[in-house]
């Protein structure tokens, strides 16, 4: 007996992509032993064909799913841990639960999220744009809800929720201006970049200065990933290369905490000696000894917005022109920096 009329299945994508089943089978389940050419080649087909949308039809018959997939460049972050949690509240609260995917920052990794998103049936995507330009965007096929987040702003027919990082770093650098500190460290920053989240923080620090009337020193920008061992190697370039600073912007708390680590270990008094600003406010940084001070992006805001721009398109479908949405962000003074008077 032969496939019933209009059936779309695995065997027809192989054929049409030129392949075997079982690299489509790859394909779909995000198996790393496909060349790129190939798989773009089986996600065209299987585009064309109709497959994903007929695979996802025959699971969602009796409704809707209950998932929605979370799709962030990495899992060990703290700031995407945290941020899935408030998330995970909120859907919740709609019957709703979260899944969490890693992308590795890449254009693979993002591209196959958004792809795959009816696939691995999610009622609806968060991505979280790292390394995708406008022009990828807007040419991703996918009738799934999705709401992007990320560090800039990138014209797209999505939802797009974001934080104010420009802004939020300048509040940051500002007050440690406002203290006295005169020779400010940036650790991670990118002023040569394009709206990527480090030149978009180091945007922010040299408005602040540029306010102030205060000069930059490129000396002390430290460009570095943002794990903890990279702030801590920061404060140790700085150190042992004789350049004085008297106070610390670090793109992360999690650089951050290795800064405070630093400091600590050259007998360095934060903040007598020293002053130190975060960025992301994560639960841990009032626990540090110092407590750490740190811009907080507007945590509860941004959970709030993610989840009703895409619990709308869930339950009413595309609301006409896509929204953008910059978060205020807001300074947290704690133990790591000098309060004004």
């Amino acid at each position: 007996m032969g496939k019933p009329a209009g059936v779309v299945t695995m065997a027809d994508v192989a054929r049409s992509a030129g392949v075997s089943t079982m690299t489509v089978s790859n394909v779909i389940n995000g198996r790393p032993r496909v060349g790129a050419a190939t798989r773009e080649r089986v996600l065209a087909a299987i585009s064309d064909l109709g497959y994903q949308v007929n695979l996802a039809a025959r699971h969602l018959r009796a409704g809707r799913t209950g998932v929605v997939g979370l799709a962030v460049p990495e899992l060990e972050r703290p700031y995407f841990a945290q941020l899935a949690g408030r998330l995970a509240d909120r859907f919740e609260a709609h019957g709703l639960r979260i899944v969490m995917e890693r992308t590795g920052a890449s254009r693979e990794g993002e591209l196959d999220a958004v792809a795959f998103s009816r696939l691995r049936m999610y009622d609806g995507l968060i991505l979280s744009v790292v390394d995708l330009d406008p022009a990828e965007l807007s040419q991703l096929r996918t009738d799934a809800p999705v709401v992007m987040i990320g560090e800039r702003a990138l014209p797209s027919r999505f939802d797009h929720v974001m934080m104010d990082n420009v802004d939020g770093a300048r509040q940051a650098t500002a007050h440690l201006l406002a203290t006295g500190a005169r020779r400010i460290a940036m650790l991670g920053g990118d002023p040569d970049g394009v709206a990527t989240m480090p030149a978009l923080r180091a945007e922010g620090y040299a408005l602040a200065h540029a306010d102030a009337g205060v000069p930059v020193d490129p000396e002390l920008n430290v460009r570095s990933s943002f794990r903890m061992q990279d702030g801590y190697d920061a404060i140790r370039s700085l150190l042992d290369r004789g350049i004085g600073f008297d106070a610390v912007f670090a793109l992360t708390d999690v650089m951050a905490m290795g800064a405070l680590r630093a400091l600590a270990d050259a007998g360095v008094r934060v903040p007598d000696d020293v002053q130190l600003v975060g960025f992301d406010d994560i639960d841990e940084a009032a626990y540090l000894v110092p407590s750490l001070s740190s811009v907080n992006p507007g945590h509860a805001e941004m959970a709030d917005r993610i989840t009703a721009l895409l619990t709308a398109q869930i339950s009413d479908g595309p609301t006409g022109d896509p929204q953008e949405v910059v978060v205020p962000a807001r300074l947290i003074q704690r133990g790591t920096t000098t309060p004004l008077d």
